[in-house]
């Protein structure tokens, strides 16, 4: 038990203890930018043994970054030496290394540190983390950076514990089982199977992409940087701002958000008539053609970038196997058609629970108030990031956030930015407690319902972008309205409790 933070004298200045839950990218950014400050007690909890997040989780083969490597960076840590416009995942993690050790926040983790719950307690007016051990620290505020994507989905498919093969989940990788010259079923056609797919043709004596439902592709040329490249990079920063903050990605960006928000937009229409072209010149059999032709409107689902998927596909020992499993035998995949997959291997690209954010923590706050209750039957938070009864609760890339073809990395320090705004005022002990108005949220989500519905995520496909209740549950208007409503908090807002 560390020591308690103590409700301050009114007007006080006050160092705030902080804990930060979760040490991928949106945990490490939070606690560089907090121990640059210096004025907070800061703890970082991760549940692992070592930091990275979805960068530690995935190891598959292929694994990349589908947003140009020196976009997917921090806007204060530009990276000279990716090796490539899309850096490969391993790059990647070694970058978050990088930072803990430069910025020197690794004594501010705990590893190993699984959360079981945050209590708020009302009369000492502080949270209360306990940890899977059982053991209790208590803090002022509380920042949950624990991620979207690393709650691994697992299909339930009938015989699936009888298949005499290894078989294991994309992001829980087994590095120990051969892969040369065997028999692969991949399930899924998420970014992370078109990936693996690509990645084993060649390898594998036969590779199976099983898909229930084809991807539209967009083409995204991969090239290696020459050494001449990242010299210059080196040499002179600006070139890489031109890559992250230039109209080539910028544009994408704002075209693709505009897209998102007007189903018949222009740009929506672009982007149809790009994957549609990709399709018709890449896939020569005419019968493949059809097969891998989705029956839905490009980016009703997640975008696949891929530079390669089609030209992979047609490989003479890969099949691209489109419908649906009646079970899994231990001889291999049977799918409904009668047909059966024979595999050695199988491997379960079928991505993750994508509502589950801070949970499965158990989160009590005000008044004993229950996020699972507030939350059901789907999540949402303000922005991203506050929510109603949970003072001092914050949260980065939380649910209805911005998500999609663009960098996370830029929406979780436009969300830092507005949270540390919100910490300004307990820090200067003008407050105690800082808590989102539950009619701010009421409003956001009327306004933010409405908007869904009329996105093209919601015209008429199944995807992970879609709530319980089917409403796309990410931020349904464009990429500068994000920026403009993160510059700064209203305080009408909000509650500031002394």
């Amino acid at each position: 038990m560390s020591t308690s933070a103590q409700t301050p004298a009114p007007g006080v200045p006050r160092r705030l203890r902080i804990a930060v839950i979760g040490a991928g990218m949106a945990g490490i950014l939070a606690a560089i930018r907090l121990k640059a400050s210096a004025e907070h007690e800061v703890v970082v909890f991760e549940k692992a043994d070592r930091i990275g997040g979805t960068w530690r989780e995935n190891t598959y083969p292929g694994l990349t970054c589908d947003v140009p490597a020196h976009a997917y960076t921090y806007s204060f840590a530009p990276n000279p030496d990716w090796s490539s416009y899309l850096a490969p995942g391993p790059e990647i993690q070694r970058y978050f290394e990088a930072l803990v050790r430069r910025y020197g926040i690794a004594p501010l983790i705990r590893f190993g540190c699984a959360i079981e719950s945050c209590r708020f307690d009302d009369e000492g007016r502080r949270w209360t983390i306990t940890d899977s051990a059982g053991r209790q620290d208590d803090f002022d505020v509380v920042i949950a950076a624990t991620g979207v994507l690393h709650h691994p989905n697992t299909p339930v498919l009938p015989g699936l514990d009888d298949f005499a093969g290894e078989c294991f989940h994309s992001a829980r990788w087994d590095h120990g089982v051969a892969l040369d010259g065997r028999r692969i079923a991949v399930i899924g056609s998420g970014s992370t199977g078109v990936q693996i797919t690509s990645a084993l043709a060649g390898r594998a004596a036969r590779l199976y992409h099983i898909q229930r439902t084809p991807q539209w592709i967009m083409p995204m040329p991969n090239q290696p940087y020459t050494d001449a490249q990242r010299a210059a990079f080196r040499a002179d920063p600006g070139l890489i701002d031109e890559i992250r903050y230039g109209d080539h990605y910028t544009g994408l960006v704002r075209r693709f958000t505009r897209a998102i928000i007007d189903a018949d937009s222009p740009e929506m229409l672009e982007i149809e008539a790009i994957v549609r072209d990709n399709l018709e010149r890449s896939v020569r059999d005419p019968a493949l053609r059809e097969a891998l032709r989705p029956n839905y409107r490009a980016a009703c689902k997640r975008l696949i970038y891929s530079s390669d998927y089609y030209e992979k596909i047609q490989h003479p020992d890969v099949e691209a196997v489109v419908g649906r499993i009646e079970c899994i035998e231990p001889e291999g995949v049977r799918m409904k058609d009668g047909s059966l997959k024979p595999a050695d291997v199988l491997v379960l690209a079928t991505g993750f629970q994508a509502d589950r954010f801070v949970r499965p923590i158990k989160v009590s706050g005000r008044d004993g108030a229950d996020l699972d209750a507030q939350w059901s039957p789907s999540p949402s938070a303000y922005l991203g990031i506050a929510l109603p009864d949970f003072p001092n609760f914050f949260m980065i890339n939380g649910p209805t956030g911005p998500v999609g073809n663009f960098s996370l990395i830029d929406i979780a320090e436009r969300q830092w930015a507005y949270i540390e705004q919100l910490l300004a005022p307990l820090a200067r002990g003008e407050c105690a407690l800082v808590e989102l108005r539950a009619e701010t949220l009421r409003d956001y989500d009327r306004r933010r319902i409405a908007a869904a519905r009329r996105t093209i995520f919601a015209s008429g496909c199944a995807s992970w972008y879609l709530d319980a209740t089917g409403v796309p549950a990410s931020w349904p208007w464009s990429y500068e309205e994000f920026v403009d409503c993160t510059a700064q908090p209203n305080p009408a807002d909000y509650l500031f409790m002394a």
